[in-house]
């Protein structure tokens, strides 16, 4: 199976300094690829380089490879805007636009000059994202008006309305209630039927829920950089760990 994605020596700077050790690392198709770690180990930051978010933080500076379907997404004349097309994003918050339930779906499409039937559109990006019987009968209705679980799925709904490969996930459950993070997680996994889907997650429990590949981050304490410490499979992370930091962080002894 060949990987959506890969990183190839991948490092991170901000400023004078070095955020990511070099990193690689490759993101398979149809599968769920969770990035965890303790804090300040660089999950969010490694996550960004993949559609290229880290440019619009000051500073900022990624060397190395992304390879995304055997184009590296950094050369010269590459497109930011077409990469985060095809590889959008969801982020911690839910940031919803001050704008209605339909509007917030359609202005991604609008701004790439869809010309197809808008309606179906925003119909079918909702029933995507499993919030399309919730709101159907108020989609000219405030975004604002949703719960917060309700405005996740319409973040994701309005991610998946420009049709993207790869779907980016920034701890999209840190804020949400039990039930909403679970509604969220089947969400992940059927999403992951028909695309690739990376997610950061500070939960080792909703990790091993979702899982099929695992990029356990860590964090040296010497020179202050982020690194890439395992990449597994669920069983081999959560299950039967073979590496004794891995084990220590999922059974909680650290972390």
């Amino acid at each position: 199976m060949n990987p959506t994605i890969e990183l190839f020596g991948v490092s991170v700077f901000y400023g004078d300094k070095q955020a990511i050790m070099p990193t690689n690392l490759s993101i398979f198709p149809q599968k769920v690829t969770t990035i965890m770690g303790p804090s300040g180990s660089g999950k969010s930051t490694l996550l960004r380089t993949m559609n290229r978010m880290n440019e619009f933080t000051h500073g900022s500076r990624t060397e190395g490879r992304v390879v995304y379907r055997d184009v590296d997404i950094y050369s010269r004349g590459i497109d930011p805007a077409e990469v985060r097309t095809r590889i959008g994003i969801v982020f911690q918050k839910q940031n919803p636009f001050p704008k209605s339930i339909y509007d917030n779906v359609a202005f991604g499409p609008k701004i790439n000059g869809y010309r197809g039937n808008m309606d179906d559109l925003v119909e079918q990006s909702l029933r995507e994202a499993a919030l399309w019987d919730e709101v159907k009968d108020r989609i000219r209705k405030s975004a604002y008006d949703l719960s917060g679980g309700q405005q996740q799925r319409l973040c994701i709904a309005r991610a998946l309305a420009t049709d993207p490969d790869v779907l980016l996930m920034d701890e999209p459950c840190s804020a949400l209630d039990p039930k909403a993070t679970l509604q969220i997680e089947d969400l992940i996994k059927k999403l992951a039927e028909d695309r690739t889907v990376v997610l950061v997650t500070h939960n080792m429990h909703q990790a091993s829920r979702v899982a099929d590949w695992v990029a356990f981050m860590n964090f040296d304490r010497h020179n202050h950089m982020g690194y890439l410490h395992h990449f597994g499979n669920k069983h081999d992370t959560f299950v039967n760990p073979r590496d004794e930091v891995v084990e220590a962080y999922v059974t909680g002894r650290f972390g």
